[in-house]
């Protein structure tokens, strides 16, 4: 096991920021926990490293701010060493001034918030392919199947049912029929499979600026604006990486700022005066929990994102 104590100059909203990489409370490879005697939370991430797979465990310390980290496995030294990153010392949000009054609050509640930047971009690829063009649920279900078939054990005391994302050489030996089984489409299959082929490359774009990892990203067959925009704000920490293609974004963040729906050019407007820090205001939508209101029954759309 590696420990490391850091001490952040800003708080830090360990939920807020770590929320994008939650997809539910049993997520083979993240999950949040309560920790009994103070009933803060506790972050668990299992993925595998340039150094071979590992699990960190995330407590922020309720007397000073000071995060407590722990890690087990090959990965564990590298995991200690990236806690600044994942939890957005890398982020500068100076120059960012709220033009809306919604934004300017949001922002004022956000005080714990920063991008966060994982330094694992094709983990980010893969599952942002996964929930290409589908229902989260139904992209979410696929996960669990394949990670926990193909994934090793996560390393260390870690949260029963967890296991670390399977390498690029792992996922290379997923059959045709193994995807069917777990519900993929044949599109959404040949694109896992160029992520899986281009991984180096994609690796590679972890030490990148936002635009120059968009350039590789998006060479790529399959992968489109609303794939790179996804992998950039969690992997990379790009503060201005908007989901644009998606389905309920821009309606909601329409609503959000105007009162009325609107799509994806009314969307890149509004956004405009926020040039470089446009994801910024994305998720401090997605934490107000604000939404348009929903037309027609609530049903599960079978094809609600955009590449």
């Amino acid at each position: 096991m590696v420990e490391r104590t850091w001490v952040p100059g800003f708080p830090v909203d360990l939920v807020n920021t770590l929320g994008p990489l939650s997809r539910g409370p049993l997520h083979r490879s993240f999950r949040f926990e309560q920790h009994p005697p103070d009933q803060s939370r506790v972050a668990w991430w299992a993925t595998s490293t340039p150094e071979g797979p590992g699990t960190l465990r995330l407590q922020v310390r309720a007397a000073d701010g000071a995060v407590q980290g722990a890690a087990w496995g090959p990965g564990a030294s590298w995991l200690c060493d990236g806690i600044p990153s994942l939890l957005g010392a890398d982020d500068d949000p100076a120059g960012f001034e709220p033009a809306h009054p919604q934004v300017a609050e949001a922002w004022r509640r956000a005080r714990g918030w920063r991008a966060m930047r994982t330094r694992r971009p094709v983990e980010a690829c893969l599952l942002a392919v996964f929930e290409q063009k589908v229902t989260g649920g139904e992209a979410w279900r696929a996960w669990q199947v394949l990670v926990g078939r193909f994934g090793e054990p996560a390393p260390g005391p870690a949260p029963e049912g967890m296991a670390v994302v399977p390498s690029a050489r792992s996922w290379r030996n997923v059959t045709d029929a193994d995807f069917h089984r777990a519900g993929l489409t044949p599109q959404r299959v040949r694109t896992l499979r160029v992520v899986v082929s281009a991984a180096a490359a994609i690796e590679r774009t972890s030490e990148l600026a936002g635009a120059d990892a968009d350039h590789v990203l998006r060479a790529l067959p399959g992968v489109g604006v609303w794939t790179s925009a996804e992998v950039r704000q969690r992997a990379h920490g790009d503060p201005d990486a908007v989901s644009f293609g998606d389905f309920h974004l821009a309606k909601d963040l329409c609503w959000w700022l105007t009162g009325e729906r609107g799509d994806d050019d009314r969307m890149a407007e509004l956004l405009q005066p926020y040039a470089g820090h446009r994801y910024r205001v994305q998720r401090l939508l997605e934490m107000s929990g604000v939404s348009a209101p929903r037309r027609g029954p609530r049903m599960a759309v079978p094809h609600h994102r955009s590449r």
